[in-house]
């Protein structure tokens, strides 16, 4: 479950945030206090921070301040009061990586929350797979965009392509069709993955590497997925 650091001492506002993002499905922390929120940052790995600036004892640009000194690269998003362009300038100079000023719409919050989320998964699955990655007798070159099978080139078009690379970044987790399309940019990624495994010599029946159901779209197949391995 995706967790979600919140550093705010209004205990009014800290338990609204904790409500709200629960109910969208995230595991909430929460911090009254700098150095409570750092001592959480540093031992829970959340997957973003919702920091105040405006707090007691450490202030929140020395907790993200020293966040980034110490190479915790956590997303951080600031809400405060403090909503001069002097204030936002400061807080992405340390580092932060959006600011929201209170007042604030719920729903822009959230959907900040999950745009930066989004981004960091992404950013993060891209880091993954830049090395080398098999499974079975299929082996993927991010760094070339090559992919061969049993030692042969394996020819895919850019879009069949981009969508072996989203499955790849799910390590054999099945993938909805409509995030699939979201990740490889197609709108119609179940008919690309039918045309490839029905059309493409590689990806034959007999040794299919991508399984489709009705409820989820698709995975790569039953073999564990090896990171750098030595082309087949």
């Amino acid at each position: 479950m995706t967790r979600v650091l919140v550093i705010e001492d209004n205990r009014n506002l800290a338990t609204g945030l904790r409500n709200n993002l629960e109910i969208e499905g995230y595991e909430v922390l929460a911090a009254a206090d700098g150095q409570a929120g750092l001592s959480l940052a540093r031992s829970s790995s959340p997957d973003l921070i919702i920091l105040d600036l405006m707090l007691p004892g450490v202030d929140g640009y020395r907790v993200l301040a020293t966040l980034r000194e110490e190479g915790i690269d956590t997303p951080v998003l600031i809400l405060s009061a403090r909503g001069e362009e002097a204030d936002k300038v400061l807080g992405f100079r340390l580092g932060a990586d959006d600011y929201v000023a209170k007042p604030f719409g719920l729903l822009e919050l959230l959907a900040r929350v999950d745009a930066l989320l989004r981004r960091a998964s992404a950013a993060g699955s891209a880091a993954k797979l830049a090395a080398p990655v098999s499974f079975g007798d299929v082996y993927v070159d991010p760094r070339t965009h090559t992919v061969q099978r049993a030692g042969s080139a394996v020819a895919l078009r850019p879009k069949e392509y981009d969508l072996l690379i989203a499955l790849l970044q799910r390590r054999g987790r099945s993938r909805r069709g409509q995030n699939c399309s979201r990740r490889c940019g197609a709108t119609r990624a179940r008919s690309i993955a039918a045309r490839s495994t029905r059309t493409s010599p590689s990806f034959g029946a007999s040794s299919r590497m991508i399984h489709r159901s009705r409820a989820t779209f698709s995975r790569c197949g039953k073999q564990d997925i090896d990171s750098s391995p030595d082309p087949p």
